[in-house]
């Protein structure tokens, strides 16, 4: 099996937030702490290292973990910090988790790695209900497959998965854990519900 420790993880931070009102969602508060860093402290026991994906607010995300911009693809959703991530991380495996997935388990890596067993596989997190196609474990090798979908103009990562083997993974036994925070009314519902 794949050791998570020899994988690299990805925030992905790099959105226009615009359901947030534009907001740049890493860094909005949930009990007293940036998003970002509730995701960064769950990943990071589970993982060889983690960097995070931003085109805003670089020093604040700095601060925190290494950064990589979408330097290819500006602003062109989950599929840019995909590619930047699989052009940067280390490893020959990289984990993608969104930034507003503040509780994301604490077995997402090795899950994910017991899935996938050759490098044209997608790991990708099922809750049950549906795919949460922005938290997924892929190999560097997609990169060529990535940049050549980017560079046609196609931008919905569905399309793209869709010229692939995705390997749905089950976590309809945590499914609350992959809540994401797309709007101002979520984020007050995850804040009242406390830590």
């Amino acid at each position: 099996m794949l050791d998570p420790k020899d994988i690299t993880a990805v925030i992905l931070a790099g959105g226009r937030g615009l359901r947030m009102q534009g907001a740049d969602k890493g860094l909005l508060p949930l009990w007293g702490r940036p998003l970002v860093s509730h995701v960064l402290e769950r990943l990071e026991p589970q993982v060889g290292r983690v960097l995070i994906n931003a085109n805003r607010n670089l020093e604040h995300y700095r601060k925190l973990a290494t950064v990589i911009p979408d330097d290819e693809y500006h602003f062109a959703g989950p599929l840019a910090g995909f590619e930047a991530g699989l052009t940067h991380a280390p490893s020959e495996w990289v984990l993608f988790v969104p930034c507003d997935s503040p509780l994301v388990p604490a077995d997402l890596a090795v899950r994910l790695c017991a899935a996938v067993h050759r490098h044209d596989q997608i790991a990708v997190v099922d809750d049950g209900h549906q795919l949460h196609a922005a938290t997924a474990l892929m190999h560097q090798s997609l990169l060529p497959s990535l940049c050549n979908y980017l560079d046609g103009g196609d931008r919905k990562l569905q399309l793209w998965y869709e010229r692939h083997q995705l390997v749905p993974v089950d976590f309809s036994d945590q499914a609350s854990a992959f809540c994401n925070l797309n709007t101002p009314e979520a984020l007050i519902e995850l804040e009242g519900r406390g830590a």
